[in-house]
């Protein structure tokens, strides 16, 4: 029913993602190249042909569009009152950070995590507590003991989750969710779980909602959501945060409004309404066409490059690629993919001191350009086993 195989030329949109040079992939940023559902451009069309773009409310209607979409996507019910529009993600993460701690406080991550983390730590003059990751068998899992030493630190105020985590994309059961809730309410310690990919995950695979687990974990939480990912709309700045708990949600509401990161502009309201109210069945196919791209790339590189490893995902259109057995140094082998053959990927030491010897890969393209990366992927490891 929709086109994803339809190329869509993104030089000269001032596209992040493509402004590279004429001859090389860009295979990077999460980012999709494929158009919004159609009836999102249809309903951000209407708005324009209104021809007036001043100051916008936010209509009870934006409520009521996230309350029956996670009912009826993820079984859980928001209460419409706990959710406060943001402009983003990253800017609700940043001012929750300014707003729960104080300089020279620990908040802990769970490493390898979603570089911009870091940054909403470190430039908010509070210290990044890495908490990596157990890596066993090419599979992650939670290492309470080190959790629990983490979040038992009298220092420690805040941890940044991932739910599902970016970049290995594992959709993290209830168990789980539930002894992270327990432990950090036990130390008193908030938690911000960015759930923005959880839209995007293999077809009849459901992710749970942290907030959904138990009542601690809704007690303590700011749940951060939206429709930019799953329907590739970043740049119209639109999203919420969920906070059951009402004196965290006063000061998370008094973060965002002194941050001024509260207010959408003329297309935020419209376009989260249209994606949550009419989107579902192109996320449906979407989600088969990107699993689809997903085996594909995971079959060539087990047949075609064997000396990497794909980490097993239950969730995003990212691809956590361990290439140990080639070089550790995943800075210096993403340089020399590029420069050797134009594909642009991400090195994994951005994603913290665990990610060192992986890489991440953008799979949510159309399929002839993802044959087209997994090739110059293939050369690349060629060239540089020869030549490195």
């Amino acid at each position: 029913m929709y086109d994803f195989d339809e190329i869509v030329d993104r030089r000269g949109s001032g596209s992040l993602k493509w402004d590279v040079a004429d001859d090389e992939l860009p295979m990077w940023v999460a980012d999709m190249d494929f158009k919004t559902c159609p009836d999102i451009i249809e309903a951000i069309s209407e708005r324009t042909r209104h021809g007036i773009f001043g100051y916008s409310i936010i209509p009870d209607e934006w409520n009521s569009a996230y309350v029956s979409w996670w009912k009826e996507r993820h079984n859980y019910e928001i209460d419409p009152e706990s959710l406060i529009f943001c402009t983003g993600v990253v800017p609700a993460i940043s001012s929750c950070v300014r707003k729960l701690t104080t300089p020279g406080e620990n908040v802990v991550i769970l490493t390898p995590v979603y570089n911009v983390f870091f940054n909403s730590i470190f430039n908010n003059g509070v210290n990044v507590l890495q908490c990596p990751l157990k890596y066993e068998n090419y599979e992650y899992s939670i290492d309470f003991g080190r959790f629990e030493e983490a979040v038992a630190d009298p220092q420690t105020t805040l941890l940044i989750f991932c739910n599902p985590h970016n970049p290995c994309g594992k959709i993290w059961d209830r168990q789980t969710l539930a002894k992270v809730g327990s432990l950090c309410k036990k130390y008193n310690v908030n938690i911000i779980s960015d759930e923005i990919h959880c839209d995007i995950t293999q077809p009849q695979k459901e992710y749970v909602p942290f907030a959904s687990v138990s009542e601690e974990c809704a007690d303590i939480s700011i749940t951060c959501i939206a429709p930019t990912k799953c329907f590739n709309m970043a740049g119209l700045q639109t999203a919420a945060v969920m906070v059951p708990n009402r004196n965290l949600r006063h000061k998370v509401w008094r973060a965002l409004n002194t941050d001024e990161v509260a207010e959408p502009n003329a297309f935020a309201i419209t376009a989260a309404v249209a994606a949550f109210t009419k989107g579902q069945h192109w996320l449906d196919e979407l989600c088969k066409y990107l699993w689809d791209n997903r085996q594909y790339a995971e079959q060539f590189i087990k047949n075609e490059i064997p000396k990497l490893k794909v980490i097993k995902a239950d969730a995003t259109y990212l691809m956590w690629v361990d290439c140990g057995r080639i070089t550790d140094d995943s800075v210096e082998f993403t340089e020399f993919i590029r420069r050797k053959t134009g594909l642009y990927i991400s090195d994994g030491a951005e994603y913290g001191d665990a990610g060192r010897k992986f890489v991440r890969i953008n799979l949510a393209c159309q399929k002839k350009r993802l044959e087209d990366g997994m090739n110059r992927l293939k050369n690349a490891v060629n060239a540089y086993e020869t030549e490195v």
